[in-house]
């Protein structure tokens, strides 16, 4: 009798998600589950603050995470499926293998399953996680408001992450033509990459940058090349930002002028373009509006390519469709 009553409840919860849905025409909207899961926001907010007061890095790679998901194919939380016969993962790519957190979407999924079975997509929860990350990590900085409605994929673009991830060797053109495919502006790129003020990143992708350019400073590079030789120590880690690697600030932008970015492609931002060396120079000088253009670069971001109303599903486990 217990198992038919949740059962219905699950049926009934589903219904009034489908019925809100086609009342937007399937279009997000920051009220999405107000009714149908009304503690949602709340449960995401809550497992991104224990995880990252667990480990303060994983509020990068949760943001990270959103980054990979969405650049491939869209905001549609492709990443999260697994290997199956039928599904190539995304995650063995060469671009994911270092991507973390799928646990602690895994966690927040299981709450709010728990909470409001069949009702919030991983798409969304990958999308709050983010937005959540940020605002926790910029210790009371500028916040945003996510809209939500956002449906999972049915299957996963492990074909296009090698085409799709810009890697840190990319030079300043071409990581302005691949944020333009995904309808992203200049200013995008470079208020987006403003990301890298918090988190770290392997010898193997920086190494190249410290032992290879002469856009760095000498003394910045000798110092990473004590931690990165030039074979081997693959996975020994470095912060994006040396100075605040934990806070959400505008310092990533101060490390450029002085030539002290950890990956090429950080560097590239400030290295001779004049449209790129202003940005960077007001983000310097300015960094409200640093955030204001990270926020705009975030939400745009966030609707790339989505599935909405009727197109993909809600997966009840974001490892697998259902």
């Amino acid at each position: 009798m217990a198992s038919n009553k949740i059962l219905c409840l699950s049926l009934l919860l589903a219904a009034a998600a489908a019925t809100l849905a086609a009342a937007t025409g399937g279009k997000l909207s920051p009220a999405y589950y107000s009714t149908t899961c009304p503690k949602a926001l709340a449960i995401v907010q809550a497992g991104v603050v224990a995880a990252i007061q667990k480990e303060t890095r994983i509020g990068a790679s949760l943001l990270r995470l959103h980054f990979h998901d969405c650049f491939v194919n869209g905001c549609e939380a492709s990443i999260l499926l697994d290997e199956t016969a039928s599904i190539a993962t995304e995650k063995t790519a060469v671009p994911n293998q270092s991507v973390r957190g799928y646990d602690v979407i895994d966690d927040i999924k299981a709450e709010l399953e728990e909470a409001c079975p069949g009702v919030v997509s991983c798409a969304d929860i990958l999308t709050l996680a983010a937005r959540d990350s940020v605002a926790w990590m910029q210790l009371g900085g500028p916040s945003w408001e996510v809209d939500l409605g956002r449906k999972d994929s049915l299957t996963a673009g492990r074909a296009a992450v090698n085409t799709s991830i810009p890697p840190p060797t990319f030079n300043l053109t071409a990581l302005a033509a691949s944020f333009s495919s995904q309808g992203l502006s200049f200013r995008d790129l470079i208020s987006l990459s403003g990301g890298h003020t918090i988190g770290v990143a392997r010898c193997v992708s920086f190494r190249g940058h410290i032992y290879n350019d002469s856009d760095i400073d000498p003394s910045f590079a000798e110092s990473l090349q004590q931690i990165c030789p030039r074979s081997g120590s693959d996975g020994v880690l470095a912060p994006l930002d040396l100075k605040t690697p934990t806070h959400f600030d505008n310092c990533y932008y101060r490390n450029l002028l002085r030539k002290q970015g950890l990956l090429h492609s950080d560097q590239e931002l400030f290295s001779g373009n004049s449209e790129a060396n202003s940005i960077v120079r007001t983000y310097v000088n300015q960094p409200s509006v640093f955030f204001k253009d990270f926020v705009q670069g975030m939400i745009k971001m966030g609707n790339i390519k989505l599935l909405t109303g009727s197109q993909g599903e809600v997966r009840t486990d974001c490892r697998k469709v259902n």
